[in-house]
């Protein structure tokens, strides 16, 4: 074998031992990266997840409003790219405790009876104003001492928690979407989507409760959404005694996510 050879051969070994070894690492980093996106998500290679539909309160007859037809399928999405199976059910034949398997509720109390059964177990600090009838109050969000209202398609407000029930470390995370309109569900969930890494970081396997504002979504849709706060501590502590009104929230730094 002459050296012209030999050094061809040397070349292509060398290549690829290279392109060996950088599928290894490719493949592990990327097997590091979905490991803690299960982990953070509770969803393990074939496990099982239930997904509650809420109802569109405008009407009179058992639908889903087509901006939480979006979110589901959102959240469906992330479910499948853990390697999971998801479950679908409505709101109103949700039957069984929390902490087996990872959950996603979305709707707020007034479309989704298992949403109201969460916050009573699991956020005691918080209140949102059901009344039907028209005012400034409707489907404001009181948590701890503040007060949030909306502005139909200017500002509104949307809850996303992460809670588990239990120190055990295979409980299964419940995830809420609490949203003043059906648009603000699906912004936290298209925010969780892509900020799950930054969270997982934050708050690893541990719960938190983060009020989003929903910023001009008659322009913008569900794209424009702002972290107003982490609220974990006063949604999970029993409210205060009433003494005077709480005035509504108007200023409030946030830090913007397009």
């Amino acid at each position: 074998m002459n050296d012209d050879v030999r050094n061809i051969v040397l070349g292509l070994v060398a290549a690829g031992i290279s392109a060996s070894l950088g599928w290894i690492a490719r493949t592990y980093l990327w097997k590091r990266k979905l490991r803690r996106k299960q982990s953070f998500f509770g969803l393990p290679d074939n496990s099982e997840s239930l997904l509650v539909v809420n109802r569109d309160p405008a009407t009179a007859e058992p639908a889903v409003h087509r901006f939480d037809v979006f979110a589901l399928l959102e959240l469906s999405a992330l479910v499948k790219d853990c390697g999971a199976h998801v479950q679908v059910v409505t709101q109103d034949a949700a039957h069984q405790g929390f902490g087996e398997r990872t959950e996603f509720c979305v709707g707020g109390p007034g479309s989704n009876r298992r949403m109201v059964a969460h916050m009573a177990a699991m956020l005691p600090g918080v209140r949102v104003n059901i009344d039907p009838e028209p005012g400034p109050d409707r489907g404001a969000f009181l948590i701890g001492a503040d007060l949030y209202r909306m502005e139909p398609g200017i500002t509104e407000y949307v809850l996303l928690a992460r809670l588990t029930a239990g120190e055990r470390r295979e409980t299964r995370p419940v995830f809420l979407f609490c949203g003043q309109r059906a648009i603000t569900n699906q912004a936290a969930t298209r925010y969780l989507a892509r900020h799950h890494e930054r969270l997982a970081r934050k708050y690893g396997s541990g719960s938190f409760v983060l009020l989003l504002k929903v910023v001009n979504s008659q322009a913008y849709g569900p794209d424009v959404v702002e972290l107003v706060a982490d609220v974990t501590k006063p949604a999970q502590s029993p409210l205060p005694a009433p003494s005077e009104p709480a005035a509504p929230k108007t200023q409030k730094k946030s830090h913007r996510a397009d």
